[in-house]
């Protein structure tokens, strides 16, 4: 769903390459803006204007340089407004592929009084043109960033405009309400009848409880489009690089006997249900022997109290330790998953015969407590059920919509507001206060779709896009 009430794009022209760098079998130099017919026929051996050729459809030409000497052969394309991708005339030429021969045809672009496109600026002009609302812009960028099918599937709920109906139907249904009740504050002698307290608070629990249906699909999307910050923590030589390696399938980090052989961060990414998860394996905490290892330590504590979920691996082949205790209050009110390593071997025992995985579980009663083998792969899939559950719970991704931090912060700034407005109807304050209230929910949501945006916002969301986008 788009917005019209945006102000025409640019006047000037911008060109760039919108495909890959280096070899393949097409590359596609594109320009954008009103002198962008005029540009292509300076460069080609057309028998006539640009303008002659029916949009959408392909000419075979050549490609010239300043010389006037055919250096390509090539294909050309326009799209007439406002029904291109940023609304303005757009023309492709679309070069063998090959680095050279692309970015010599955009320097000839360049040279013919284009300028060369900044990052998601062919984006923005869609925006800007009211082609796309800014949901929609986003969504772009998590089409090209997807790293999984379930990701790509909610960037493209996404950018058909699933978001932007149900964010534009609240923002509606706010902006209903209210002009109701200002027309009940303000004019009360009028036939309008005024909006009663009982009556105002049923509304602005519908509404949030629609702010908050769309709370959990995006909140999904966004763990499809940034993934799950983990941090593998525990002290020294409980096996976390072991666990990393089983994790990833590959021997990334280094495995020895010796305790503190990881000495620095060590980050990776796997997909699991359609979820990234970026891995970091920390060095050992406790009480450092030396200087690099207390940097270790440092930065292992950082990526602990960073972290969106923290594996902690406890040795279950060791009787409990002191750090143990100390671990288990540590990160109680912390979203982790516990897992008992080296369950290959015999479990350590404590002199009442209590085992390390019967302690932790005694400690953390709430907590998912998993028995694993690093060094077999046993438990390992359970563990990244895990992992994802502590997050994401056991909802499905089906339902998901590409978000990202930005968009979901709106969304619950705007719950919070209607959260407000509840609490002043309630403790018997005017309806004034209430308004007020709302109209900061309001006021999210036209930042979440872009009815409301600044330059600094833009220029922020669009400089996450390659060049040529």
């Amino acid at each position: 769903m788009a917005l019209q009430n945006k102000p025409p794009a640019a006047e000037d022209t911008i060109a760039a390459i919108a495909t890959a760098w280096g070899e393949a079998g097409i590359a596609i130099v594109r320009l954008s803006g009103p002198a962008a017919s005029a540009v292509a026929e300076s460069l080609l051996t057309l028998p006539g204007p640009l303008s002659d050729i029916p949009p959408r459809f392909m000419k075979n030409t050549y490609l010239l340089d300043e010389k006037g000497d055919v250096i390509d052969q090539v294909l050309v394309v326009r799209f007439a407004p406002p029904r291109s991708y940023t609304g303005e005339e757009v023309v492709e030429i679309h070069t063998h592929g090959g680095t050279l021969v692309a970015r010599k045809c955009l320097e000839l672009m360049i040279c013919g009084g284009a300028r060369h496109a900044e990052p998601g600026e062919f984006t923005k002009r869609a925006f800007l043109s009211g082609r796309i609302d800014l949901t929609q812009a986003e969504a772009v960028l998590g089409i090209i960033r997807s790293r999984s099918e379930e990701a790509l599937r909610a960037a493209a709920r996404t950018l058909r405009g699933e978001l932007a109906s149900f964010a534009r139907d609240i923002y509606d249904e706010l902006l209903a309400l209210s002009a109701k009740m200002e027309v009940g504050l303000d004019f009360p002698e009028e036939e309008t009848p005024f909006l009663e307290d009982e009556e105002l608070d049923h509304a602005l629990q519908a509404l949030r409880q629609s702010l908050e249906d769309l709370l959990d699909r995006c909140s999904t999307g966004l763990l499809l489009r940034e993934g799950i910050r983990v941090a593998i923590v525990g002290r020294p030589n409980v096996g976390k690089s072991s666990l990393l390696n089983s994790l990833l399938k590959e021997a990334r980090a280094i495995v020895t006997a010796i305790p503190g052989t990881t000495r620095d961060l060590i980050e990776e990414v796997l997909t699991y249900r359609g979820i990234p998860i970026r891995l970091v394996d920390t060095a050992g905490l406790g009480i450092p022997t030396d200087e690099v290892e207390a940097i270790g330590i440092s930065r292992a504590e950082d990526a602990f109290q960073n972290a969106d979920v923290r594996i902690w691996v406890a040795d279950g082949s060791t009787p409990p330790t002191p750090f143990d205790r100390e671990m288990a209050d540590r990160i109680q009110n912390l979203v982790h998953v516990v897992a008992v390593n080296k369950s290959d071997l015999p479990p350590g025992k404590t002199g009442e015969g209590r085992t390390t995985e019967e302690i932790i579980a005694e400690l953390l009663p709430e907590s998912a407590i998993l028995s694993i083998s690093a060094k077999n792969g046993t438990g390992i899939e359970g563990l990244k059920d895990a992992v994802v559950s502590a997050i994401a719970g056991g909802g499905t991704l089906d339902s998901g919509l590409n978000a990202s931090a930005r968009q979901v912060e709106e969304i619950r700034s705007a719950i919070v507001s209607l959260r407000d407005a509840s609490e002043a109807l309630s403790s018997g304050m005017s309806q004034d206060l209430a308004g007020t209230c709302i109209g900061d929910a309001r006021a999210s949501m036209e930042k979440l779709i872009g009815i409301s945006s600044d330059d600094s916002l833009l220029d922020y969301i669009f400089s996450q896009f390659c060049v040529g986008k």
